[in-house]
């Protein structure tokens, strides 16, 4: 049968030409079991690209974007690209990552993309106001668009189709309220972009959640890693009543980890995010814990949603989010997803 979807009947794209026969239903079932024991155990991947060992999907193939707003050599944004890889190798899809930190240049990524008739787009929508228009142009050439890891807020009004990620809000209050439970009395949250939404939002949740004291926001520059060290330290050494780090982010508290020693500071750092060093920081002792969003996670789901609409026309979530976090990781846990740190999926 052949699959009606949203494009434009008069666009040649090949979206069109994609038909769903009873093999690729059958391997749309098969890449929902797929995703659940990703969900579940952030399976490391067999080949070069990240593939999983499900094979690949007989289905047409098709040509997904993928644009984040975070260059690679990030450890966390390696961790979705992974991931993304996995899902492209499995469906039988050619998959063009590009990024940018800057909004403007993300958004002529995406037209970019609409120019070249990709079959699907999965964005990051960190600056939303910034990717409004791209998103939109997307969407009225009929190309079906998915959101992850930033946007939360936003991904529904710009009529994007599915959103992966955690909510920061409830992540940064989930943060707070175990600072609280921990004894916190100062905290100090580390923003390393000024405007990115997701990040603002970690850190008024942790505001929001922490009452076992007061809550100080320091903005720092994650391009200039030497220039973060340096003003922890000397945030540190002017205030000494400074109990607890929050990172946004592992680089950052690993940085974190050197400005407490060069502060001579007391302080326990804790993290949003993970990468293999952090899980070496933790079982250390030196990052009390961190909360993960699954970035595999979000990379793989955002191309796998996308096959499954082009070839089964489902969709994932039902309209609301799919959340892949927040989950705390400590010396409690942490042996339990070492092995896959180490294969480089979590």
């Amino acid at each position: 049968m052949t699959l009606h979807t949203s494009r434009g009947t008069g666009r040649p794209g090949s979206l069109r030409r994609l038909r769903s026969s009873g093999a690729a239903i059958g391997l749309a079932l098969c890449a929902t079991v797929v995703v659940a024991g990703c969900s579940s155990t952030g399976g490391a991947p067999e080949s070069s690209g990240g593939g999983s060992n499900a094979g690949t999907a007989d289905t047409p193939r098709a040509t997904i974007a993928m644009i984040t707003h975070e260059v690679p050599g990030d450890t966390f944004w390696d961790l979705i690209r992974k991931g993304a890889e996995a899902a492209a190798a499995k469906d039988n899809i050619e998959l063009r990552y590009s990024a940018d930190p800057e909004a403007p240049n993300q958004a002529n990524l995406v037209q970019s993309a609409i120019d070249s008739d990709v079959d699907g787009i999965a964005v990051t929508l960190a600056k939303p106001d910034a990717m409004a228009p791209a998103v939109e142009a997307a969407t009225a050439a009929g190309i079906p668009v998915v959101a992850f890891n930033s946007g939360y807020d936003s991904w529904k009004d710009q009529g994007v189709q599915q959103y992966f990620g955690q909510d920061e809000t409830i992540a940064g209050r989930a943060a707070g309220e175990r600072l609280t439970a921990d004894g916190a009395r100062k905290t100090l949250c580390i923003i390393q972009e000024q405007g990115q939404v997701a990040l603002e939002s970690r850190c008024a949740g942790v505001t929001q959640g922490f009452t076992g004291g007061t809550t100080e926001i320091l903005n720092v520059n994650s391009k200039d890693m030497p220039s973060v060290e340096a003003t922890i330290t000397a945030k540190l050494q002017q205030d000494p009543s400074i109990d607890h780090i929050v990172a946004l982010g592992a680089p950052i508290a690993l940085t974190a980890v050197q400005s407490k020693a060069n502060a001579g500071s007391d302080a326990t750092i804790v993290t949003f995010d993970t990468n293999s060093a952090l899980v070496d920081a933790i079982k250390a002792g030196d990052v009390e814990w961190a909360i993960d969003q699954q970035p595999y996670l979000q990379g793989y789901l955002a191309v796998d949603s996308l096959w499954l609409y082009l070839n089964n026309g489902n969709t994932i979530g039902g309209g609301t989010p799919v959340l892949t976090g927040p989950a705390f990781i400590d010396s409690s846990n942490i042996d339990a997803i070492a092995e896959y740190a180490k294969n480089g999926t979590r």
